[in-house]
Order: structure tokens, then C-alpha cells, then sequence
């Protein structure tokens, strides 16, 4: 029941077939997880879930990690480790964004790791909800920690800084020169593979044909790999998938204030100078700088967090610009 690098997002998310292809491993995964009964390396049952509590959150990313760096797999909440329904309140768990999940990973291993896909359903006829978890094509390290309080003074600590966690049976460990190995040897038949198809559909094409080789994926115009593509209505053409909007759109307002200041070398602007340089220049209309999901905060790319530096070393009054700007217009 290995999931492939990529099944990234949350289901009803996403491009129309990216949607109905996600929607539809997940109803295969979820008829699966009727018929298990035990944990194993690749399914593990939480009876509940509280994302107010450091403790569920160091044990989730824990096993999160060990799931990717292990080939992916799927973490069930609303189930007792035995299988049987827990029948808790699963709405705290239905209520979490992916988005947090990914902050929360990143917090402990500075990777912006998205491989999952949080979807509710049923199992047996009980509420269930589970997290889908994709295979990194490099396994994960711990960059950070996994530290917390257990009461009377004392800490526990899930995941050690610099460790590497498996799946090992129904347990995350740390890993082995064993799971390394394995851990290779899944990216080198994946890569074998993706060769082998290649060469396939060279192989067949028909005579008199030209064989163009292209990125799968449409990118930022500004990317330095970045190729050009043409929209068209056949349904005949060949099929371009978009970046990952968490690659092409890596900062929020917070993170792109800080990303600034670190070209610009020193705290130069804040999070509101950020908003009036938004509003005063229309960002929300420039699509190489700008991105809205539907359900969360605003995203920004790398080429505006250039741009905005670009734009103080031209003009040192650049930001203050956009304050006054913004000042003149609420005054109107």
C-alpha cells in the first residue's frame, strides 16, 4: 500500500483531474482500510487527536516522517490501536489545515514536506478520518527536537535532533543502515522506472514522428528552468500539470518579510510595510508574485521577494512610498 512521491493535498483541492485521480486512490486506500485489522509499517491507528497538545503533535510528525522516509502510508484517526472505533470527537482532526501540518513538519526538519492528503470517511461504519502520507523520494531528518512536557517537571522527547525514523513494524524508530539502503534502492527502481517508460514511448511511436522532450510541469515564467507552453482547447494536446502551488507560492506574509530582510542583510521592512507595497502596486493581480488558496492566508513567490529587493536598491524610499500611498488613499 506504498503511496508515490507527490500525492500531495487535501481532498476536493487542486486542478479538476488532480482531483478526481486524488479522490479516487483515496476511496481505493479507504476500502483497503476496511479489511485491516492490525497496525503495521504502513498503517497506524490514533484514537484521537488534540492539536492544542505539543505531546500529539511531536508523536504525529514522528510518524509522518517514518511513513515518508519509508515509502508513505496512511495514519487512521478515530481507531484504537487493537482496531476497534474509538468513536471520540474527530472534529478537532477534521478542523486542522494542511497547511499547519506542513508548518509543523518544517518547525522540526526545516523541509516544506506537503506529501499527505487529510481526508474524513468511514471505517466499518464509524467515523474515521485519515492522513494519507506519500514516500520522500530522500529520507527526512530531524533538524529539531521533538520535545515535550509530561508533567512534575519532567519532558519527553519523541524524535531527537538529527535522527533519521523508520517505520520498523507498528513502531517508529530511529533508522538503520538497513532502512537507508531500502530507502535507496525505492528512489533508484522509481527513477529506473520513469527511465524505462521514457524509452518506451519512444520506442512506439509511430514512424515519422518527432519526439520533444518537455517538463510535465508548467512553471513560474521568472524560473531560471522554466519552459514556455501554449493554452489551447484540443483535447488532443499533450497534458502539462501546474508546480505544486506550495513550491511556486513558498512564503506568507510572515516568511516573505523575513526572506527580504535576509537579502536585504538586516531588518529593513515589517509586515506592514509588506501589506502597503501589496495594496499600492496591485500584487493581488500579478500571478508570478501572488497566489490565494481558497481556504487560507495569501502566498507570495521567490521572484517578488526579489522584486521588492530589486526595488529598495533602487530606491531607498521604496517602502516608505507605499506606506504614504496607502495613508493618502484611507484618508480619501
Amino acid at each position: 500500500m506504498r503511496l508515490p512521491p507527490g500525492n500531495a493535498g487535501v481532498r476536493g483541492h487542486g486542478t479538476t483531474s488532480e482531483t478526481r485521480r486524488a479522490n479516487k486512490m483515496n476511496d481505493a486506500h479507504w476500502a483497503r482500510i476496511d479489511e485491516i485489522d492490525n497496525e503495521s509499517a504502513e498503517i497506524d491507528f490514533k484514537a484521537s487527536f488534540d492539536p492544542t497538545v505539543s505531546q500529539d503533535w511531536c508523536e504525529l510528525i514522528k510518524d509522518v516522517i517514518a511513513m515518508a522516509n519509508s515509502g508513505g502510508g496512511i495514519i487512521v484517526f478515530g481507531v484504537n490501536d487493537d482496531g476497534t472505533s474509538a468513536r471520540g470527537d474527530l472534529a478537532p482532526v477534521r478542523a486542522v489545515d494542511s497547511a499547519t501540518v506542513v508548518d509543523k513538519v518544517n518547525r522540526y526538519t526545516d523541509q516544506h514536506f506537503a506529501g499527505f492528503s487529510l481526508d474524513a470517511g468511514t471505517r466499518r461504519g464509524a467515523p474515521a478520518v485519515a492522513l494519507f502520507i506519500s514516500g520522500s523520494p530522500i529520507p527526512i531528518v530531524f533538524t529539531s527536537p521533538g520535545t515535550y512536557d509530561v508533567g512534575g517537571g519532567k519532558q519527553k522527547t519523541a524524535f531527537s535532533k538529527g535522527t533519521v525514523y523508520f517505520r520498523h513494524g507498528a513502531k517508529s524508530e530511529p533508522g538503520t543502515s538497513g532502512d537507508l539502503r531500502a530507502a535507496l534502492d525505492r528512489e533508484l527502481n522509481r527513477i529506473r522506472s520513469s527511465w524505462l517508460d521514457g524509452i518506451a514511448k519512444v520506442v512506439t511511436a509511430p514512424v515519422g514522428a518527432t519526439v520533444s522532450v518537455v517538463p510535465s510541469e508548467v512553471r513560474l515564467s521568472g524560473a531560471d528552468d522554466a519552459s514556455a507552453v501554449r493554452l489551447v482547447n484540443d483535447e488532443d494536446a499533450p497534458v502539462f500539470k501546474a508546480m505544486r502551488t506550495d513550491l511556486l507560492y513558498p512564503y506568507r506574509q510572515k516568511e516573505l518579510v523575513v526572506r527580504v530582510n535576509e537579502l536585504l542583510a538586516g531588518p529593513k521592512i515589517t509586515a506592514h510595510d509588506a501589506h502597503c507595497v501589496r495594496k499600492a502596486h496591485c500584487v493581488d493581480g500579478q500571478p508570478n508574485f501572488f497566489y490565494k488558496p481558497q481556504f487560507s492566508s495569501p502566498q507570495y513567490s521567490e521572484a517578488y521577494a526579489e522584486w521588492l529587493v530589486e526595488q529598495y536598491k533602487t530606491d531607498a524610499e521604496f517602502f516608505e512610498r507605499a506606506r504614504e500611498s496607502i495613508k493618502k488613499q484611507q484618508t480619501l
